[in-house]
């Protein structure tokens, strides 16, 4: 037991004092378990005495990250650097928060330095594969995927990215040979079950598409994600909805790098909802009541909070909402089903949607509720994929998303007592290399409160 200045107590016992070296083994050991809090009042009590160990910056960094506050994670690790500016591991994690804070060019410069220092480190050349890609430099992240595989033939993260990169490329029995090797690595790697059953749809071969799903069934009958897949691959039993679990599951892990990923992918829809509102209220005077539905981290609310007196936010997701309060823009952050919410919430002025109602199958409930929990004046301003030929007026697709068609929109829009209604067609976003079709709506209710 340490008596020396140079120690932090343990937050488990007040009775034994750590030296720094056993405080920051067990901060590390409870991070990795996942006690965040533990965690952090260790790293914490480091530092206190210690204001520049590198351990401590570069770990309670990462904990900042998973924590939503990514600004602050970037200061620490970049002080870390500071104090130990040729470990690549630190530049690898500094790359990996700024990417995933929407960082694009500056996370490249952080994985191009980790491999100055170290160019066999495998993880920063399958990250950079998947900038690559995302940017439609195919042939550079094939290159990088490849050397990460050859580096470690054993990292099934590298062969799911392989098969993605494959899909995109249109080389789709490839696609289906990484994603088969990805799930013998790690039979349990849900990305890689995902692809897999994709590259089959692409390949015509349904019934190994479906077979991919219902083994995944078999193994975890209660994942919420199999199942919803597998009803979008065989048009049965499928929901009116995706249900409250799916989407929990889908957005809590896809949280941390939601923003990047998007960014990669030209992700249009807030940028259009802005405009959008922008048409509806040409002066941003800060005297709206406005509802984010589906707020996710909060992308729309740069958009929204010059025109807001009050703006909340609701989702399905508590990762999200704490990227989305990171961001400092919301008056409140609600974590609820949106139809839910709406069903019992205050009355709004504005209510947008940005890609949440993709979703979403039959629009009618929450078209209802939403007209509901609109003043009088009020507008609902959305985005939604594009269907052209769906019979119902909507349908699911393989990805597990919903598309509609501008007739069925309009026609619930008037069913639910909407007005004035104003679509226009665009492009939300690219994915596997092409665009994707949507349509912003503006809907004005009527009179009445």
């Amino acid at each position: 037991m340490s008596t020396s200045s140079d120690a932090a107590e343990s937050p488990a016992s007040h009775k034994r004092v750590l030296s720094i070296e056993e405080a920051l083994d067990f901060a590390l050991q409870r991070h990795r378990q996942g006690h965040l809090d533990d965690a952090r009042q260790i790293y914490q009590a480091v530092l206190d005495r210690r204001p520049d160990d590198p351990v401590a910056l570069h770990f309670l960094g990462v904990l900042m990250h998973q924590s939503g506050d990514s600004e602050r994670a970037i200061e620490l690790i970049r002080r870390a650097i500071g104090q130990q500016p040729d470990n690549p591991g630190v530049h690898n994690n500094l790359g990996n928060v700024l990417l995933e804070s929407g960082r694009v060019d500056e996370a490249i410069e952080a994985y191009r330095r980790c491999l100055d220092l170290a160019p066999d480190f495998v993880e920063t050349h399958n990250n950079l594969g998947t900038i690559y890609r995302k940017r439609g430099d195919l042939a550079d992240a094939e290159a990088a995927y490849l050397h990460a595989i050859e580096l470690r033939p054993d990292f099934a993260g590298a062969y799911c990215n392989m098969a993605n990169l494959r899909v995109d490329q249109g080389r789709t029995a490839e696609a289906a040979y990484y994603g088969c090797h990805a799930i013998t690595l790690d039979p349990r790697h849900a990305a890689s079950r995902k692809i897999l059953a994709y590259a089959y749809f692409k390949l015509g071969e349904m019934d190994k598409a479906i077979a991919v799903y219902r083994d995944w069934l078999a193994e975890e009958p209660d994942n919420p994600i199999a199942r919803h897949h597998l009803a979008a691959c065989t048009g049965e039993n499928v929901p009116l909805r995706a249900d409250d679990a799916y989407v929990e599951a889908s957005f809590d892990a896809f949280a941390s790098s939601f923003d990047a990923n998007l960014e990669l992918l030209n992700y249009r829809a807030p940028e259009l909802v802005g405009q959008a509102v922008s048409r509806v209220h040409a002066r941003p005077a800060k005297q709206l009541r406005i509802l984010d539905a589906g707020c996710g981290t909060g992308l729309c609310g740069p958009h929204l909070a010059p025109y807001a007196a009050s703006l909340v936010g609701v989702d399905l997701s508590g990762q999200m909402l704490d990227r989305a309060a990171a961001r400092r823009l919301y008056d409140e952050l609600v974590k609820a089903e949106l139809t839910a919410y709406l069903s019992a919430a205050a009355v709004f002025d504005l209510v947008v949607s940005a890609d949440t109602l993709c979703y979403f199958g039959d629009l009618a409930a929450v078209m209802q509720a939403v007209h509901a929990a609109l003043g009088k004046g009020g507008v609902l301003i959305f985005t939604v994929e594009e269907a052209t030929d769906a019979e119902a007026g909507y349908r699911i697709n393989p990805h597990g998303r919903y598309s509609h068609t501008l007739r069925y929109v309009e026609d619930v829009l008037a069913f639910a007592g909407f007005g004035a209604v104003e679509h226009e067609r665009v492009i939300l976003r690219n994915e596997a290399g092409r665009p994707v079709a949507g349509l912003t709506i503006i809907a004005h209710k009527q009179g009445g409160v």
